[in-house]
């Protein structure tokens, strides 16, 4: 009996050790099997992305540096988190407090780094369709790109000061020994990470709906208008509808992979690594990550078209970067 009982420890040894978690067959199989493979659809769907933008000069546009940095953070939860996540998830932790805390600060910075690119891919709609005249000037790729910089500083440095008790206190708040518990203020973190952010996007779609339903009314009012000034107005701003219409998927996709997480926040509830819950909130991370270039494919032609480039291997060619993908 005492050899049974020493052998549910994570630690014998100890008075203090925690028991072995008892895993069930459903999470073992989605811990070791759809959690890798959801991870590798998640890099190559992303690093797709991330080639197609990169190389072909058509692509550099305000818009897709926005696009770029998103596909950026999605990458990485794919190609870091996951793995940093299956470990978690194992029944002991064994290496250590502070790792349990370092292991953490990876995942927690996709967060404020996805909704971050959101509000900017929010803005920049926003500029294009209610101020068109205005957008060259407003958002150049010089502005975009301090924008994306200050956004990605802003999620490491949130995150130093969301861990800052368990990395000036590592193991802390632990119950017993071999367990990797992270507290965490879940309502400061509602507020700064999501109220906020998801307030703002949806002010700015709303706005964007409203002003594009008002020139779809002009489109059809004004039918007596020079025909080529029409025509080219119309282009304009179907093409700008259209990605606000795509972009506001995304959004869309984003707010019910990640509203779970957060409703289950508000309570100040204590992150407990490895658990069940913790594992179905992490899968609609994941889910979200994988999910927005799949969007992409569907609505827009420039990147089915940049995928077969690259499926083909002809970026390899010379000046292959000067080719029209648009």
């Amino acid at each position: 009996m005492e050899t049974l009982e020493e052998a549910e420890l994570c630690f014998p040894q100890l008075n203090t050790s925690c028991r072995k978690r008892p895993r069930s067959q459903t999470e073992a199989i989605v811990i070791y099997t759809l959690m890798p493979c959801f991870s590798l659809i998640t890099v190559v769907l992303n690093l797709l992305v991330i080639v197609s933008i990169s190389h072909f000069r058509q692509l550099h546009t305000p818009t897709n540096l926005l696009l770029l940095s998103l596909a950026v953070s999605d990458f990485l939860v794919g190609l870091f988190v996951v793995p940093f996540e299956m470990i978690l998830a194992e029944p002991c932790w064994l290496l250590g407090d502070l790792a349990c805390v370092l292991c953490s600060f990876l995942p927690f910075i996709s967060v404020p780094a996805t909704a971050g690119n959101m509000v900017l891919i929010s803005i920049d709609r926003y500029v294009a369709v209610c101020d068109p005249l205005r957008y060259p000037t407003k958002l150049t790729q010089k502005t975009v790109k301090g924008l994306i910089l200050l956004c990605w500083v802003y999620s490491v440095l949130y995150n130093f000061l969301f861990l800052f008790d368990n990395l000036r206190q590592p193991g802390g708040f632990n119950s017993c020994y071999g367990q990797c518990v992270i507290t965490v203020n879940g309502t400061v973190d509602l507020v700064i990470r999501f109220i906020i952010p998801i307030s703002a996007i949806i002010i700015l779609y709303v706005r964007v709906f409203v002003v594009a339903v008002s020139q779809a009314r002009s489109m059809r009012s004004h039918v007596t208008a020079v025909k080529l000034q029409r025509s080219l107005t119309v282009t304009v701003q179907r093409s700008e509808l259209k990605a606000a219409r795509t972009l506001g998927v995304v959004v869309a996709v984003f707010l019910m992979c990640y509203c779970p997480y957060y409703g289950i926040s508000l309570s100040g509830y204590s992150l407990k690594m490895g658990s069940s819950v913790n594992i179905v909130m992490f899968i609609l991370v994941i889910l979200n990550s994988s999910l927005n270039p799949v969007i992409y494919a569907f609505f827009y032609p420039w990147f089915r078209k940049s995928v077969k480039l690259i499926v083909t291997l002809q970026i390899l060619k010379p000046l292959s970067f000067q080719a029209k993908v648009l």
